[in-house]
């Protein structure tokens, strides 16, 4: 899943307006940023398996640290443990913790049975929407529709940079999606670390947009 994350990230927002969607967006990709650097430092492994799935090629061999669930919740306490040191906000410190949670549980439904419970598990998990192209677009085209019209309607534009970056990031979020899953499989699976590690940069996309937007008081 890549939009549906980003989806999470943004109807966060509406639930709690102190972090920023930058931030929203580094929870909900958490354990997706910290994937290339394992994979780049060996301690992960992913191949390149057309037909491993009838959406994507990628065959994930071994990522305990990073997708097994006990891993996962590691990363949730970890993330929003920081947050309340630096904030003190208890209600964002949990919802930035559940936000890297809700990754794991988004990855459970389209993941073939690949996913640990805990490093060194033998038990896989996974419901596997992966198998069904069209089935994992409306599902993941709901959940980022969802998220992204709670935003929109949560928040509104200080200036015009916070009308063109927003809707600038949301088409090409659309487009990168659309080319993953109709565009060839990646060459080389070494620098599928590497490319991933560009993922920073829509995190700080979010906090460009973030700070262009003001959150609209509910009455």
């Amino acid at each position: 899943m890549f939009i549906g994350h980003f989806g999470a990230g943004f109807a966060a927002k509406r639930l709690s307006s102190r972090p920023s969607l930058g931030t929203m967006f580094m929870a909900s990709q958490f354990i997706d940023l910290l994937w290339p650097l394992f994979l780049i430092l060996g301690i992960e492994r992913v191949e390149i398996d057309p037909g491993n799935t009838a959406f994507t090629p990628l065959d994930f061999i071994h990522y305990p640290f990073t997708h097994s669930f006990a891993a996962v919740l590691f990363w949730a306490l970890l993330f929003g443990g920081v947050y309340f040191a630096l904030r003190r906000d208890v209600r964002s410190s949990l919802l930035l913790g559940a936000l890297v949670l809700s990754h794991w549980l988004l990855d459970l439904v389209v993941h073939r049975p690949d996913l640990p419970l805990f490093p060194g598990s033998d038990m896989m998990l996974g419901f596997g929407l992966w198998n069904n192209v069209a089935a994992t677009m409306i599902v993941e085209g709901l959940v980022f529709a969802c998220g992204v019209w709670l935003y929109v309607s949560g928040t509104r534009a200080r200036n015009r940079i916070g009308n063109w970056a927003l809707w600038s990031l949301i088409v090409f979020l659309l487009v990168v999606y659309v080319m993953n899953v109709f565009g060839p499989p990646p060459a080389d699976a070494h620098a599928i670390g590497y490319v991933g590690l560009s993922m920073w940069l829509l995190v700080a996309w979010g906090y460009w947009v973030d700070r262009a937007r003001e959150v609209v008081q509910r009455t």
